[in-house]
């Protein structure tokens, strides 16, 4: 067994998600996986996996999501902090999977992305 440990912030009723929990079991690492719609964010974590993507809010925002649509978060201009805040009221809002290991941390879409990480 690897010693390699990785936390994917997994949604069970995404394909991509499920494809990706895969494939971090296939690889040997050890998964911690967190069911983030049952756990919530909290701004600080949120802030931190941003931080070790270099991207922005609207980066890893689930744009196709109706209530993205319905809170004009998808609009240019909207402020990161009033993203990130929707997501933290909304959890779903984030785009998923997010996977953090050793190796950096990556937003899964595609699924192949994670393989940076194994």
């Amino acid at each position: 067994m690897s010693s390699t440990v990785l936390t994917i912030y997994h949604n069970p009723a995404c394909s991509t998600s499920r494809k990706v929990l895969g494939m971090l079991r296939d690889s040997g690492a050890e998964v911690e996986v967190v069911d983030y719609l049952k756990t919530g964010w909290t701004r600080p974590l949120l802030e931190r996996l941003l931080q070790a993507m270099h991207a922005a809010p609207r980066d890893i925002l689930r744009a196709r999501e109706p209530l993205a649509r319905e809170m004009g978060l998808a609009e240019p201009g909207v402020a990161g902090d009033a993203i990130l805040d929707a997501m933290i009221a909304h959890p779903v809002l984030v785009e998923r999977p997010i996977v953090v290991g050793a190796k950096g941390t990556v937003l899964a879409r595609p699924a192949e992305a994670v393989e940076a990480l194994l």
